[in-house]
């Protein structure tokens, strides 16, 4: 694994210039934005029997997503309702339970499932009672593998140590803490007080009762931000010493996020104030022996994450970066997207809708997209250059019948202007991501992406750093 360099040091203004232009972050490929309300139940309900009568045997992914949290946070920009009423999650529930069934009834009962995530909104929203019944449903439905990772989003305002010890015995073992910055004028300028002492708290608590994984959140270029106060962050951030740290940019987009109006603009920190954030940052967790992974992940030298970055086995889903093989993945609740085969799927973004469709024993799907060939062949460069940092041109044009110098001929040209500014090498058959190429890989990434074709279309992804 190459050290990773400081990108105060790398990413010059003549680079930020050129390259940090709003773009995808490549959880999928092609992204959401291309999904189409053409593909409805009737479609999701025949992938899902196309994979029942298939010969796959490869475990499924499962995601939920709880979509309630008791207050707002100004810089969110997921799918969540607000409400103090915790009596709303009856119908939730309800619902939820009758999707699990119509899922089932296409899919098949008894599927093996090695990961399964849970998250929102806060899904510790949920009473105990609550979280036992949805883990109940899920269990009956699916089998879940003797290795599965089983992990949930945590509000540490909602948990105490006991919460904590209740999530271990409904069979969790992994928890990301949502933590995003310790300074207090930053936590009530996004209206998300939570002082240290109480993440330290939880976070200790965590490891006695044998959670093989705890992960933590942070943003940089929130309001009230400076370089000196994230610092600090990040070094209270080392004390903890969480087995994972995700580190996302914040991407300000107030005219699709309705609670980022609330976070002044004049307030942001400036470019060269989040470059410095980002160096520091990364200079922090390297100098504490965590390992880079690549865009916004770090982990422990032992974690599986950072075992599987060394080993060339990282893959991405709608989560980030994991360890699981390249799976389908089934999703339940409100909002949620789900792949399945050549299909990617989206449930309905609101309640009413949500409910309407169960009402009806319809599945809730509002749309999706089902991929081309092309759109497999992309999505593998795409995933090659994100997740190793090497683009192997054989084994592509193997599984593609396909020649790259021929079918890319375009972009190859376009990597060879992205090799004069350091990002990657050229190598005869391979694309070689460089050390500072990582930080802008979505921008490397970008060149195969047919579908991102006008900057009117790039306007609404946040930007590469």
């Amino acid at each position: 694994m190459k050290p990773t360099p400081d990108p105060r040091a790398v990413l010059t203004e003549e680079l930020l210039r050129k390259f940090d232009t709003p773009g995808p972050r490549y959880t999928s490929y092609p992204t959401a934005d291309r999904f189409a309300e053409s593909f409805g139940p009737a479609d999701a309900v025949r992938v899902l029997e196309a994979r029942r009568q298939g010969s796959s045997t490869a475990p499924l992914s499962l995601y939920v997503h709880i979509p309630f949290c008791e207050s707002l946070c100004y810089y969110c920009a997921c799918n969540k309702i607000i409400t103090k009423h915790h009596e709303r999650a009856t119908e939730y529930l309800d619902a939820l339970e009758t999707e699990l069934a119509l899922v089932v009834e296409s899919l098949g009962t008894g599927r093996p499932v090695s990961q399964l995530h849970f998250g929102g909104g806060s899904p510790t929203f949920l009473s105990d009672a609550e979280l036992a019944r949805v883990m109940q449903a899920l269990s009956t439905a699916f089998r879940l593998t003797a290795d599965s990772e089983v992990s949930i989003e945590v509000d540490p305002r909602t948990v105490t140590p006991t919460r904590l010890a209740h999530l271990r015995q409904l069979g969790f073992n992994r928890l990301s803490f949502g933590v995003q910055d310790f300074d207090i004028k930053v936590q009530e300028a996004v209206h998300r007080v939570q002082p240290f002492e109480m993440v330290r708290e939880l976070m200790t608590s965590a490891r006695e009762l044998g959670f093989v994984s705890i992960n933590a959140d942070l943003i940089y270029g929130l309001p009230k931000q400076t370089p000196e106060t994230f610092a600090r962050t990040v070094r209270q951030m080392g004390e903890l010493r969480p087995d994972r740290i995700a580190l996302y940019a914040y991407a300000h987009l107030p005219e699709r996020f309705k609670p980022q109006r609330r976070v002044a603009a004049t307030d942001l920190p400036s470019a060269p104030q989040r470059i410095a954030m980002l160096g520091d940052a990364i200079a922090g967790f390297l100098s504490r022996d965590y390992c880079y992974i690549g865009m916004d992940h770090f982990a422990l030298p032992d974690d599986s994450l950072a075992v599987a970055k060394r080993e060339g086995r990282l893959h991405r889903n709608f989560q980030g970066y994991s360890t699981q093989p390249d799976c389908d993945l089934v999703a339940l609740g409100v909002s949620a997207i789900g792949r399945v085969g050549a299909a990617y799927y989206q449930n309905a973004k609101t309640l009413s809708a949500y409910y309407d469709s169960l009402g009806q024993r319809l599945l809730p799907v509002v749309r999706g997209y089902s991929l081309t060939r092309d759109d497999e062949l992309r999505r593998d460069v795409i995933m090659a250059l994100m997740c190793q940092g090497r683009l192997e041109f054989e084994p592509i044009e193997r599984a593609h019948g396909v020649t790259m110098a021929d079918y890319f001929s375009h972009e190859l040209e376009s990597m060879r202007a992205m090799a004069q500014s350091g990002l990657v090498e050229m190598e005869e058959r391979a694309i070689q991501v460089t050390a500072p190429g990582w930080f802008l890989v979505r921008a490397i990434a970008m060149v195969f992406d047919r579908h991102l074709q006008s900057a009117k279309e790039r306007h609404q992804f946040s930007k590469v750093v």
